[in-house]
C-alpha cells in the first residue's frame, strides 16, 4: 500500500490527525496494534481545553460532545478546610469542557469509516524504516500475514511504549524525566459528584481529587506511595480517605457506590526531544507525559495535532517543506509551558517524601497567595484552560 502519510495508533491523537488530514484532501492511512473495542475501554482523563473542544468543531464531530459535555467555568483547589475556586470563565473569558476522552474517540472512531478514514487494528509487530530518508515505510503484520506501507511522512501517534520513539537514533534523541514518588488511586463509580466542579486538595494526609464524567458519574483519585497494592485497598477505605483529605464540605456532599473501575497510576514527566527526525513526526504521549494534575494529557495531544496538520497540509498542498522542519520546535515551546504547569500544580498539591516542615509551609504560603490574588488566579486560570496555539 501508499500514502501521504501513515499514522501509528489509533487512540485520540491519531485519529483526530487522520480526520484533519482527510478532511484536506490529504491521503492517509492509521495503523493501530490493539482492537477498537480495547482502546474504548480504558479509563482516562476527560477535561477538554477550548483548543480541543475548536478542533472537534472544525471537524464537525462536536455534536455528542455539545449534548452531554459539561462546560466548566472555574475549578477548585482544596486545604482540608477551605475551597479556593479559580473563576476561569471570568478570568480568562473561556471555559473547559468535562467529556470523558473514551467518549471523544468513539466519536472520532464511529465517524471514520463515514469519512473515508482507513484504520487497520490489530496490526502487530509494527516496525519503522528509512526515516531518515524521502521515502520511509512501515511494515506490521496482521492476520498472520505480512504487509507493508509505504509513505512520504510517518507520525508516530502510539503512546509511550509505541516503537515510533525508539526508531529513533539514539545519537539524534534526548529525554528529560521526572519520575514522581507516589501514584494516583483511582476509582470510578455511578454516584452523582461531590461538586460541580474539580477538587483539587492538598492534605495533611496527601492529595486527593474529585472529579466527574456525567452527572450521575463521579471519578476520585488519592495519591499513595508506589509500593501500594489495589486489593489493600477496599471501596469503603478509598471513601474514608476522600472524606478525610477532600475536607468537610466536599465530604458532606459525597455519595458513596461500588467501584465499576480501580486502578493504581504512577506518574511522571517526560518529553523527548525532537519531536521530528527525517521523515517521522511525534505526537501525544509518544514525545511526551505529563502527570494528570492539570488534565493537560489529551489536550497536550490534540496541540500537537494541531501543529503537525499545519505542517503536513502545507508540505503537501504548497511544497512547504519549512513547515514539516519547523513542526518540533513550536510544539515543544507549547510541551514546555504545559510541562511546566503540570509540574508546578503537582508539587503545589503533592506531599514529597523529602518534603519537611519548611516545604508544608511554602505550600500554605502559596495557597493563601493564591486564595487572595487575582493575579495568581488568573495565570492558574489562562494555564488551566489552555494557552493560544
Amino acid at each position: 500500500m501508499k500514502t501521504d502519510v501513515a499514522i501509528i495508533g489509533a487512540g485520540p491523537a491519531g485519529l483526530m490527525l487522520g480526520h484533519v488530514l482527510r478532511a484536506a484532501g490529504v491521503a492517509c492511512i492509521v495503523i493501530e496494534r490493539q482492537t477498537g473495542d480495547y482502546i474504548l475501554s480504558r479509563i482516562r482523563a476527560g477535561v477538554l481545553e477550548r483548543g480541543t473542544v475548536d478542533l472537534m468543531a472544525r471537524l464537525g464531530l462536536d455534536a455528542r460532545l455539545r449534548a452531554e459535555g459539561f462546560p466548566h467555568g472555574g475549578f477548585n483547589l482544596a486545604d482540608g478546610e477551605r475551597l479556593i475556586r479559580i473563576d476561569v470563565a471570568a478570568l480568562t473569558g473561556h471555559s473547559v469542557t468535562v467529556y470523558g476522552q473514551t467518549e471523544l474517540t468513539r466519536d472520532l472512531m464511529d465517524a471514520a469509516e463515514p469519512r473515508g478514514l482507513e484504520v487497520i487494528y490489530e496490526a502487530s509487530d509494527v516496525a519503522l524504516h528509512e526515516i531518515a530518508g524521502d521515502a520511509p515505510f512501515v511494515t506490521y503484520t496482521k492476520a498472520d500475514t505480512a504487509a507493508r506501507i509505504d509513505a512520504r511522512i510517518i507520525v508516530g501517534c502510539d503512546g509511550y511504549h509505541g516503537p515510533s520513539r525508539r526508531a529513533i537514533p539514539d545519537d539524534v534523541g534526548r529525554t528529560f524525566e521526572r519520575v514522581y514518588p507516589f501514584a494516583w488511586l483511582g476509582i470510578l463509580a455511578d454516584v452523582p459528584p461531590c461538586n460541580h466542579e474539580l477538587i483539587y486538595a492538598n492534605h495533611d494526609r496527601g492529595f486527593a481529587l474529585a472529579s466527574m464524567r456525567s452527572a450521575t458519574r463521579s471519578r476520585y483519585y488519592v495519591d499513595v506511595p508506589l509500593t501500594e497494592k489495589i486489593e489493600d485497598w477496599p471501596d469503603e477505605r478509598v471513601w474514608d480517605e476522600l472524606a478525610i483529605r477532600l475536607g468537610p464540605e466536599a465530604a458532606a456532599h459525597m455519595t458513596r457506590g461500588p467501584a465499576l473501575e480501580k486502578s493504581i497510576a504512577p506518574l511522571r514527566s517526560f518529553v523527548f526531544e525532537p519531536m521530528r527526525h527525517g521523515s517521522l513526526m511525534l505526537c501525544g504521549d509518544a514525545a511526551h507525559i505529563v502527570p494528570p494534575t492539570g488534565a493537560k494529557g489529551l489536550n497536550l495531544a490534540a496541540s500537537d495535532v494541531h501543529y503537525a496538520a499545519e505542517a503536513l497540509i502545507a508540505f503537501f498542498q504548497k511544497g512547504d517543506a519549512d513547515a514539516i522542519a519547523g513542526y518540533s520546535a513550536k510544539a515543544l515551546a507549547r510541551v514546555w509551558k504545559s510541562e511546566r504547569f503540570s509540574w508546578s500544580l503537582t508539587k503545589l498539591m503533592h506531599r514529597f517524601p523529602e518534603d519537611g516542615a519548611f516545604e508544608r509551609r511554602m505550600q500554605v504560603a502559596e495557597l493563601d497567595y493564591i486564595a487572595s490574588s487575582e493575579a495568581a488566579q488568573r495565570s492558574i486560570a489562562e494555564n488551566y484552560v489552555g494557552l493560544p496555539t
